[in-house]
């Protein structure tokens, strides 16, 4: 609720759409030890809560294909993690729904390709579609971001969310835990506006050391309005 209220004030103060995205339950998790939620109702009804509270549009994402509907009473629209795009139950029920979709490109797969992920919701009756990059596997332990692909997805006809803190994970450590390179947010941030991303995704937190998942690829919740004050001024550069 603090995460919210604090991105809700600087977002209008600076006048750019916002959508509060977080997780009901963590299902892609390194290891078994790792935090996964606090229960699917209570989490979603927490989301709920932001929704009428703060007057914002709320997305999460979802894992199985019958976790869509029940989501899909709680929040504006759905996400397809990354590593579930290619999944095509999970991307008819959530097309189902009738909320908008956003489908994350998996880290093995080209911006082409994405087409076909796209075309599933589409073909399922469901034309409200977003896609993000979100970086490519280089190796076992590191990702990299082929800003290439912003403009190829653009093409395919879907508006282009650059996620510019899960694309610097280092995944796979040996210690259970992703890593990231979080100095380099702002940098990925500008580079997908100058190559024409539609928006931005960015986790956040007051103190990241102490967030329960992602917390080593976020921008500390202090820094977000400097950033986007830049953001802002590229855009209107360009």
């Amino acid at each position: 609720m603090d995460i919210a209220a604090t991105l809700k004030e600087i977002t209008t103060e600076l006048k750019i759409p916002f959508i509060f995205k977080a997780s009901y339950r963590k299902a892609n998790r390194t290891s078994n030890t790792s935090f996964t939620g606090i229960g699917d109702i209570k989490a979603l009804e927490i989301l709920q809560e932001i929704r009428s509270t703060f007057k914002v549009p709320v997305i999460t994402d979802i894992h199985l294909p019958e976790e869509a509907a029940l989501a899909a009473k709680y929040v504006d629209m759905l996400q397809i993690p990354a590593f579930l795009c290619r999944q095509s139950d999970l991307l008819e029920a959530a097309a189902r729904t009738g909320k908008p979709v956003n489908i994350k490109k998996g880290q093995f797969l080209s911006a082409q390709s994405m087409a076909f992920a796209a075309q599933k919701v589409k073909e399922a009756g469901n034309e409200n579609i977003l896609l993000t990059e979100r970086g490519t596997f280089l190796g076992y332990g590191d990702l990299v971001v082929d800003f290439r692909s912003i403009p190829i997805m653009k093409d395919l006809g879907y508006p282009v969310i650059l996620d510019c803190t899960h694309s610097l994970q280092q995944p796979n450590t040996g210690h259970g835990v992703t890593g990231g390179l979080p100095q380099f947010i702002g940098m990925m941030a500008k580079a997908g506006i100058v190559t024409g991303a539609n928006g931005i995704f960015i986790e956040t937190h007051p103190n990241p050391a102490k967030a329960l998942s992602d917390g080593a690829n976020m921008l500390p919740l202090k820094d977000i309005k400097e950033l986007l004050i830049s953001l802002k001024k590229i855009q209107a550069a360009l």
